[in-house]
């Protein structure tokens, strides 16, 4: 069972219902109609973004039912004429541009049209199709041009100069092949994306392609023209069905949606894709917030591979495309799994109009093992289950596609977790050769060594808007207070400063961090918190100091950052990565080292994904997941889920309780 959440759900006449309402596509195309009326835009101004201006923290946490408030866009533009990036506020209540601005040395995120553009004027080029012809390819048809951004090579490169990209050249076998199982290693297309022109031709040598197909549909794999992947079919298996005959356990209205004793709002831009507001839980009657805005703030995929088609590969998804617009739409049993809420997303195109997404957002529950449980020495035992509503969308992105899932859990936590799968970035090499900096996943084909940084946002608000910041640790007491050699405990750290906070992880160490209030104190006199843990790969960056990509993606060479609030340090990366040469970002943010101490707190958990490829990763990826924790630590004084009822509709088992008596 589903149902899809429409804007027209939440937008009357009267407008939005609430100031973190997303734009509806009314609204998208209002903005760019303004600010065409009103500075004269013409066909050379390309709409990157439009989204949603979010109001002051103050107008937000203030908003009761019937205020009004200024309704703002926020618009990010490329002017092709004059080589510019623009920024405009349009104010969708009074009808007028608020500001239009010039943002120097900097570069929009490529749009998908500028690269849809770019891949016909590449196919046009006489030096790219005679480097086609010396591998042998002559219908141009089966070749996939696939995008890549610029990087930072040199001066050349720099943003105010050239608006440029660098994408790669791959060949299908067949229509509906799999083009990454063909890749055209050492040769890399310079594009104008303002002119719309090849730049430069580079070809540093013929790489025969790969011999193999890489066919992961099902009817490619059956045909009998190609080696099938596997000997025989395997049997369908027994469906598992996910029922929840008395309907969903949570309730949406417009984009406020309550579960449990969970409150939240969802939101969406073009650039992060998801983002929840307002995060709070229920206690005893009482909403306490826990997290202001949460997500993901940059994603980062370095190449740890000196070839010449892959050096130079160093991508930032969200900084460099934009994560919201490539969004899919999901499926009910295939991307999702149960009784589903769907909620359409809407982002622009370059003109200015609204493009919508159905499906975008999926929200369901989950059931997540056995919550608490005791059986005592009676006899008598009990248990509660958990459960967990899960907050979903999924993006493709070139090669990989990326899931990204935020939960809630009955027990007060929250976790992000990241699903990467798809296709890998290939490289060829020659029959016989063992490449240096990958793994072979096909004859002739292979996988460079790579790196996923997730850089998250975390605005947090716990139990209320000052917050302080806290390294735990553990560790063996000294031997004076250890006769018997066993004693540990554990150390924690106010980490008052921005220079202080910049923190690496030490699992060894049973490392965390904890955000706690900075005014109250728990009914035992303990700090009012949540513990920050990180899971998955805790590798750091390969790239040495001084490359592009350590400098680029300066961000990933701490764990854990932490900042006071401040409306325009929203990525990680910094707001401007396209061509950019690196410095920008949480580098940059934190270089004052301000104060922490009683902060509007914001922390950046940077997450990794360490990928040495294998041959299971070919032709299609298996789910590897990353994540964070969020564990409530002194929030409540006890157990949140005690007054959990048992539950119901399985029988005699349903009472979740023995007396003692039964065997």
């Amino acid at each position: 069972m589903s149902s899809t959440l429409g804007y027209g759900e939440d937008l009357g006449a009267a407008g939005p219902a609430h100031p973190l309402e997303p734009l509806s596509p009314e609204e998208i195309g209002r903005a760019s109609a303004i600010l065409a009326r009103d500075r004269g835009l013409k066909d050379d101004h390309r709409f990157v973004f439009i989204e949603l201006h979010e109001p002051p923290k103050e107008v937000v946490n203030g908003f009761r039912a019937g205020d009004t408030w200024a309704r703002q866009a926020f618009v990010v533009l490329r002017d092709r004429t004059f080589h510019r990036t623009l920024e405009a506020v349009v104010d969708l209540s009074a009808d007028s541009v608020v500001s239009l601005t010039e943002i120097p040395d900097a570069q929009a995120p490529m749009t998908k049209y500028e690269l849809a553009n770019c891949r016909a004027v590449i196919r046009a080029d006489p030096r790219w199709q005679e480097a086609m012809r010396k591998r042998g390819v002559t219908d141009f048809s089966l070749v996939t041009i696939d995008k890549w951004a610029s990087g930072y090579t040199g001066p050349e490169d720099a943003p105010e100069r050239r608006r440029i990209a660098r994408p790669l050249t791959y060949v299908k076998d067949s229509p509906r092949g799999n083009a990454y199982a063909r890749p055209v290693e050492n040769l890399v297309v310079t594009v104008d994306l303002d002119a719309m022109e090849v730049l430069d031709v580079t070809d540093t040598g013929v790489v025969a392609l790969p011999p193999t197909n890489g066919d992961y549909r099902p009817d490619q794999i059956a045909d009998p023209r190609n080696t099938p992947v596997f000997e025989s079919v395997r049997e369908p298996m027994k469906p598992i069905v996910v029922e929840q005959p008395e309907g969903r356990s949570f309730t949406i209205d417009g984009h406020a949606l309550t579960w449990a004793n969970w409150r939240l709002r969802i939101g969406y831009t073009p650039r992060e894709g998801l983002v929840l507001h307002q995060i709070s839980y229920a206690d005893r009657g009482v909403e306490r917030p826990v997290i202001y805005r949460a997500s993901l703030s940059e994603m980062y995929v370095p190449y740890g591979d000196p070839g010449d088609t892959h050096w130079n590969k160093n991508v930032f998804d969200e900084g460099e495309y934009g994560l919201g617009g490539m969004a899919n739409s999901l499926v009910l049993g295939c991307d999702c799994l149960g009784d589903i809420a769907y909620m359409d997303a809407y982002v622009n195109d370059q003109t200015g109009q609204a493009v919508r997404i159905p499906n975008a957002i999926c929200i369901h529950e989950e059931d997540a093992g056995i919550g608490w449980k005791h059986t005592d020495t009676d006899g008598a035992g009990f248990v509660r289950r958990n459960r967990r509503l899960v907050i979903s969308v999924f993006t493709t992105v070139g090669n990989y596609d990326y899931g990204f899932y935020w939960y809630l859990y009955l027990d007060g936590s929250i976790e992000f977790e990241s699903k990467l799968t798809g296709i890998l970035s290939t490289g060829a090499v020659e029959a016989g050769v063992t490449p240096g900096y990958g793994t072979l996943v096909a004859p002739g084909l292979y996988g460079p060594n790579h790196q996923h940084f997730f850089g998250l946002r975390l605005d947090m608000a716990v139990d209320g808007e000052r917050n302080d910041f806290y390294a735990v640790h553990s560790e063996a007491a000294p031997d004076e207070e250890n006769p018997w050699g066993n004693a540990w405990r554990q150390v924690v750290t106010h980490l008052d400063t921005e220079h202080a906070a910049r923190q690496l992880a030490d699992p060894a160490a049973g490392k965390a961090w904890l955000v706690a209030n900075s005014e109250k104190r728990n009914a035992l006199g303990s700090l009012i918190a949540y513990k920050v843990e990180l899971g998955g790969s805790l590798t750091m960056p390969f790239a040495r100091p001084g490359s592009q990509q350590a400098n680029r993606g300066g961000f990933t060479a701490k764990h854990i950052w932490a900042t006071p609030y401040d409306s325009r340090e929203r990525y990680a990366a910094g707001e401007y990565v396209a061509q950019h040469p690196g410095g920008d970002g949480l580098p940059a943010y934190t270089e004052g080292n301000r104060s922490l101490a009683a902060a509007d707190l914001v922390i950046w958990p940077v997450l990794c994904a360490h990928h040495v490829t294998r041959p299971e990763d070919w032709p299609v990826m298996p789910v590897a997941t990353v994540g964070l924790h969020l564990k409530p630590v002194g929030f409540f004084d006890g157990n949140p889920m005690l007054d959990l009822p048992a539950e119901r509709g399985h029988g005699e088992a349903a009472a979740c309780h023995t007396d003692g008596h039964r065997h």
